[in-house]
């Protein structure tokens, strides 16, 4: 039974902030007459109001996300359009990020910089677990399996280090960067729900890092059976 509640649980952190984030980019997705401009028409106002020279906005099938190394705000399309309290908010999220590459926001350059080496660390990773058993038996050193299963683990060790930077970048984006910004746009009645939308988005970043902290230490028992 006690086995049966913690897992239960533990699906309930990975899943609820997920369907919470969905339903609040929902439900604050309706179009708004009394906005004069989309997402995508905010993103390149506040670009060119703050002097963020180099970066541009551009539509994306990829989700939401600000890239360093072009330079570029990609909205999804729904969001580039569409004249919602979802889309310029998110569109003002997303521009929060270039602001911290443009003042040169030591996490997020850390964060770009560990996405690049995750990405090549967790597919060595896999394959050092899936050829770990074929050395030992072909060496019968556990010296060698040792420092394979090791490699193992920092590859994964990475990918959760990454989920634990992208969390204070991603909270400074929203409450530092884009609510100060909002508040000068937005009518006072809408703040609320734009803090509701930030911080439900939030919340999937707390599931990410808890669900990658929990794969890693899966790994670990394993390995030292």
């Amino acid at each position: 039974m006690i086995w049966l509640l913690l897992v239960g649980g533990l699906l309930a952190l990975f899943l609820l902030p997920n369907a919470w984030a969905r339903w609040a980019l929902a439900r604050h997705g309706a179009p708004r007459d009394d906005y004069p401009g989309s997402g995508g028409e905010l993103a390149e106002h506040l670009i060119e109001r703050l002097g963020l020279e180099g970066v541009a906005v551009e539509v994306t099938t990829a989700g939401d996300h600000y890239d360093p190394a072009a330079r570029r705000v990609r909205l999804s399309p729904e969001h580039f359009e569409g004249r919602s309290l979802t889309a310029v908010t998110v569109a003002a999220h997303e521009v929060g990020h270039a602001i911290q590459h443009h003042q040169g926001y030591q996490p997020l350059l850390a964060r770009t910089r560990l996405v690049r080496l995750a990405q090549g660390a967790e597919k060595l990773g896999a394959a050092l677990m899936m050829a770990a058993p074929l050395l030992f038996l072909l060496t019968r050193t556990p010296t060698g399996l040792a420092l394979v299963i090791l490699a193992a683990v920092l590859s994964f060790g990475t990918a959760a280090l990454v989920h634990l930077i992208t969390l204070p970048v991603e909270l400074d984006a929203s409450y530092r960067r884009a609510l100060p910004l909002l508040e000068e746009y937005l009518p006072p009645y809408d703040m609320p729900a734009a803090r509701h939308l930030l911080t439900a988005c939030a919340f999937t970043y707390v599931a990410a890092s808890l669900a990658s902290l929990l794969n890693l230490g899966r790994w670990l028992v394993i390995l030292r059976r």
